[in-house]
């Protein structure tokens, strides 16, 4: 089992930077998949970025350039850094952890960070 913890939103204007942290308490996070996911009311949660064991990525096009997730396995720790901010990245973002690997359904969340983007 693995509990997470976010942190790192915030209140940032448009084209700005901003870097999220998951704090990820467990003994496997080195041997599991990543990623982060955000929602905003009346929608599904959407993945936003995603890390393998191999520190292969993957990104949809929505944020794609702009988006870059990594991840520390000796803190036990995933990132998201996020830079030329745009509204439409306003959401709630979650960090989750994958054990089935890329394109797996994720077993457990944190509670989410909000990020609004101010325009």
């Amino acid at each position: 089992q693995v509990q997470l913890v976010e942190s790192g939103g915030g209140l940032v204007q448009a084209g700005g930077p901003l870097r999220l942290s998951c704090a990820a308490s467990g003994s496997i996070f080195r041997v599991i998949a990543m990623a982060w996911y955000r929602q905003t009311p009346g929608k599904q949660r959407e993945l936003v970025a995603e890390i393998g064991t191999d520190e292969t990525t993957y990104y949809p096009d929505a944020v794609k350039g702009r988006f870059t997730i990594s991840r520390d396995n000796d803190k036990s720790t995933l990132f998201l850094q996020m830079s030329s901010l745009k509204s439409e990245d306003t959401a709630v973002y979650y960090c989750a952890s994958q054990p089935g690997g890329a394109n797996s359904d994720p077993d457990y969340w944190g509670q989410g960070t909000q990020v609004t983007v101010s325009s």
